[in-house]
């Protein structure tokens, strides 16, 4: 068969908090979509697509996605988005990060962050 198998286009419900100040954007901009295309739109109609519009427009995305990171959350994958903390200052070699890395004050301290699967 030509066409693959359709993807799970079940919608999945968002719940989520904005401030004031954002909130009479998105209202803002639902009345600049009506005046601009002559069609009332609810904000929570427009959403989704503003998130999709933005999430492709992002350069930095797109090459995280292209080059093995940011993908699907389920999947224990790396992802290697503009993250300040793993970047690497010019002339530093490739293993040594800004960031010292973590290291556990006791045994104690490193047994509870690193539980060990083996039996003592």
């Amino acid at each position: 068969m030509k066409l693959s198998k359709l993807p799970d286009r079940t919608p999945v419900k968002l719940s989520t908090m904005l401030t004031p100040v954002l909130a009479a954007r998105l209202r803002d901009y639902a009345d600049f979509y009506a005046e601009t295309y002559g069609t009332r739109e609810e904000v929570a109609d427009l959403v989704p697509f503003m998130l999709e519009a933005f999430l492709d427009g992002d350069a930095d995305f797109k090459r995280a996605s292209r080059g093995g990171g940011a993908k699907d959350p389920t999947v224990d994958t790396p992802r290697r988005l503009n993250n300040p903390s793993t970047q690497k200052e010019q002339g530093e070699s490739p293993s040594k990060s800004k960031e010292s890395s973590y290291r556990p004050a006791n045994t104690e301290e490193a047994n509870q962050r690193f539980p060990s699967s083996r039996p003592e």
